[in-house]
């Protein structure tokens, strides 16, 4: 079963686009059928695909959630899928449901980062608690991202010379510092600093601060060099 299409209004679609999807990846049709039946009581939208070559070749709506994920599958396992997932932007955290774990496999599959590894059969509540820790992560995950890209947007409009007086506010360094570092006016500075503060968006130096650490870190050593 694929997530559903239907029209609805641009109001209703960003409602829905943040309502919780979960993914369920199972060979076994029953399987599937009766997590999704869970899924339901639990009040949780959710999807099936029977192997993972579908699961990749399905266009995913953009919405939080996680993925109920079996270990041995048709083509990639899922061990493979999740070692896939992990080199995209927006893997989603995966609880792994198996009739053929073993504790290797669990470690291995803990280590790449999985919620949980549970065993068939399992408790309905065990596995509802395992999706809302996953729902949650996820959930942190995009706003933790949309954080990042508004702050890239940004440091985006900021001047070369702004964003060496971003770094330096950044690294707790004085006006006078600054100056002295940067070779200009302490009154060029101010102006500079005026100009960060604004186009950051910022109220204080605390919020530069945090905005800054919420740079990938490939940028600020860039700003750095």
């Amino acid at each position: 079963m694929r997530p559903e299409r239907q029209r609805i209004s641009p109001k209703s679609r960003v409602e829905r686009d943040e309502r919780p999807l979960v993914l369920i990846v199972d060979d076994d049709e029953r399987v599937r059928t009766a997590l999704q039946e869970l899924m339901m009581s639990a009040g949780i939208d959710s999807a099936c695909f029977e192997s993972t070559r579908e699961f990749l070749d399905s266009e995913l709506p953009d919405r939080p959630g996680c993925l109920i994920l079996d270990v041995r599958l048709p083509g990639l396992s899922g061990l493979d899928l999740q070692n896939h997932l992990a080199m995209s932007d927006d893997a989603k955290p995966i609880i792994f449901l198996t009739g053929h774990g073993d504790i290797p496999m669990s470690v291995h599959a803990m280590k790449a980062g999985a919620v949980d590894f549970l065993t068939k059969p399992v408790r309905d509540q065990t596995l509802l608690d395992a999706v809302g820790v996953g729902i949650a992560t996820d959930i942190a995950r995009r706003e933790s991202a949309r954080v990042v890209k508004r702050h890239l947007e940004r440091v985006a409009i900021l001047t070369p010379r702004e964003r060496q007086v971003l770094r330096e506010i950044a690294n707790g360094r004085l006006n006078k510092q600054i100056a002295f570092d940067l070779g200009i006016t302490e009154t060029t500075v101010k102006l500079h600093r005026g100009n960060v503060m604004r186009k950051m968006q910022a109220a204080s130096v605390g919020e530069i601060i945090r905005a800054w650490e919420a740079l990938p870190e490939g940028l600020r050593e860039k700003e750095t060099t």
